[in-house]
């Protein structure tokens, strides 16, 4: 059975997340002001509406014969006044609704971005599942914040007050005594009760993301789970999640009940009180029956925002839980960082150097130690050793996907820590082993290497990938869909894509990360001939696992337990007889069999 871990940093709600709101509703500051002046507007006529009643009763209580024109002027004014009530809290809702769709839009865009920057540590650590639904739900989160929050809670409390003083002057002082002790009470059991419920709410969101997570990391890899056989064990994983989703909605539901239920009994209590009060005041004479409707007016009117707003705070404790999240992941910091004001990277002829260079992506597990090799300006050296000798593991120190934990890596004399990450990584193509592509068409995938690029361009690219025959076979030609990571072509046909979009970004230096290591021999040799022309004006770094894909390298760099072991060219190295014979013997002796 899977753990489910529940994260610590949700133990506590920090209001403090509210100051990370207020920029993007002070962009709008007109549009907030004017919302606010609608918001007061709605809230005079509000409190006006009960007088306007009273006045219409008792006028119509004392009238003894037809309907004069007093009471069609109340009769017009009670509708003006509900109308305005209501126009004004659209015309709220309205203008505000710009504010707050626009600051989900900027603050949506800022995780994504920030998403892109974080390295590819935290990447691999995460579920993209959950993290996708983290979002989701932050997201939502801060459009209920904005919208309730801001334009209910402080409205709410504020028309209480004003019932409440207007109860005083005007009537027994037992009104406003009622109305007060059941406001105090209401508010603080819903606190109470909601403080009490926010870590069922917290459980059934992280049993939510876990069953997303796990659905979408099954399907994901839906190929896997047919190789295997396995499906019977997905879908046991799969209800265990489900189980823990519907165990933890079942807490959140029975909590819910408890919190409706005591708010319901408060709001009982009181209006009841209220309504005994009004009609011995009306017994005895010192208050009309306009006087009796205009209490129960209010009392409905201030308890109907009240358990409005034991709604909002209810969601808005859930709304933090989710939006803590997002945020979260906005105060992740990069471990691979450019440094203030670090330039960007000149390449001028692509030279490569590994000066020293050491690597662990943990202390007990040392990938690379003090390799030093250097790569000439438009040569072609080939990387090679057995599976898990630390070749990719260069590759992504080349590229900044992580820092080198000693040493450094040179580009045309330029330490990459000390220029820009985005430099960087323009000057550098690369084919890795398992293409994964878009879900869109042929040509969508390869402009992809240069969104910019013409027709024409795309064109060439397709010619020097050998890609031509292929589309020329499609009924769509080059607008085929590729479908979901490229599932609808072959490991071929995906690996000359990528070559052509690595192609049209045109970098000086090239790397091909074991790119023909899953493909039959006839796509390897097709492969092979694209990587020749390619590779022939740029210098190229070529991770391979077959030795047979790298005979006609400039040089071979043998890895072995992250040390650089042996180097030269096909033929010398053979008759060195150490490492990369036994490797080729070895492969030699596979492929006769």
């Amino acid at each position: 059975m899977r753990s489910r871990r529940f994260d610590e940093a949700d133990a506590q709600i920090s209001w403090a997340t509210l100051k990370s709101l207020l920029p993007y509703l002070l962009e709008h500051r007109v549009r907030v002001a004017l919302a606010l002046g609608c918001l007061i507007a709605a809230k005079v006529a509000s409190v006006g509406l009960p007088f306007v009643l009273k006045d219409l009763v008792d006028t119509l209580s004392a009238a003894q014969g037809p309907l004069i024109a007093l009471p069609v002027g109340l009769l017009l004014a009670y509708g003006v006044v509900r109308l305005a009530t209501v126009l004004f809290a659209e015309l709220r809702d309205t203008v505000f609704g710009r504010v707050t769709e626009r600051a989900m839009r900027r603050i949506g865009l800022k995780v994504f971005e920030h998403l892109h920057q974080l390295d590819l540590a935290f990447h691999l650590d995460r579920r993209t599942g959950g993290l996708s639904r983290d979002i989701e739900r932050g997201n939502s989160g801060i459009s209920f914040l904005l919208r309730f929050m801001v334009f209910n809670i402080i409205p709410t409390l504020l028309e209480v007050g004003m019932v409440t003083a207007l109860l005083l002057i005007n009537y027994h002082v037992g009104f406003a005594l009622i109305t007060l002790v059941a406001v105090v009470f209401y508010v603080g059991y819903s606190v109470w009760a909601t403080e009490w419920r926010t870590g069922f709410v917290r459980q059934a969101n992280q049993a939510e993301s876990a069953t997303s997570a796990r659905s979408v990391d099954s399907l994901l890899n839906f190929e896997t789970v047919k190789y295997f056989g396995n499906e019977r064990y997905e879908a046991e994983c799969y209800d265990e999640e489900l189980a823990a989703w519907e165990q933890a909605r079942r807490k959140n539901r029975l909590s819910l009940f408890a919190l409706n239920g005591g708010q319901a009994l408060i709001v009982a209590c009181a209006m009841t009180a209220m309504m005994i009060l009004a009609a011995q005041q009306v017994r005895v004479g010192v208050m009309t029956i306009g006087d009796f409707v205009l209490i129960n007016a209010f009392m409905m009117q201030i308890f109907m925002p009240l358990n409005f707003l034991g709604f909002i705070y209810r969601e808005m404790k859930g709304a933090f839980a989710s939006i803590e999240k997002m945020f979260a992941l906005l105060a992740q910091v990069p471990a691979v960082r450019d440094d203030v004001q670090a330039p960007e990277l000149c390449v001028s002829e692509g030279g490569i150097e590994f000066d020293g260079v050491s690597f662990a992506y943990s202390a007990e597990r040392p990938i690379i130690e003090q390799l030093s090799f250097r790569v000439a300006p438009r040569q072609r050296v080939a990387i090679v050793g057995a599976s898990g000798a630390g070749k990719s593991t260069l590759f992504k120190l080349l590229f900044r996907f992580y820092d080198c934990t000693g040493g450094r890596i040179l580009i045309d004399g330029q330490d990459i820590r000390r220029v820009t990450q985005a430099s960087l990584r323009r000057a550098i193509g690369v084919v890795p082993q398992d293409a994964v592509l878009f879900n869109g068409s042929i040509f969508d995938n390869i402009r992809y290497g240069c969104i910019t690029a013409t027709e024409a361009e795309v064109r060439e690219a397709i010619r020097l990938s050998h890609l031509e025959e292929f589309i020329a076979q499609l009924p769509k030609g080059w607008d085929t869909q590729v479908g979901e990571r490229g599932l609808k072509l072959s490991g071929g046909e995906k690996q000359r894509v990528a070559i052509a979009r690595t192609i049209l970004k045109r970098p000086p230096i090239l790397v091909f990360d074991e790119a023909t290591s899953s493909l039959d021999s006839h796509a390897e040799q097709s492969i092979l001939r694209a990587m020749d022309e390619v590779s022939a004006r740029h210098t190229a770094l070529v991770i391979a696992h077959r030795l047979s894909t790298v005979v006609n390298a400039d040089r071979i760099l043998v890895l072995d337990q992250g040390r650089l072991v042996e180097q030269g060219n096909h033929a010398e190295l053979l008759a060195q007889k150490g490492h990369y014979a036994r490797l080729w013997r070895a492969q030699q002796d596979t492929a006769t069999r």
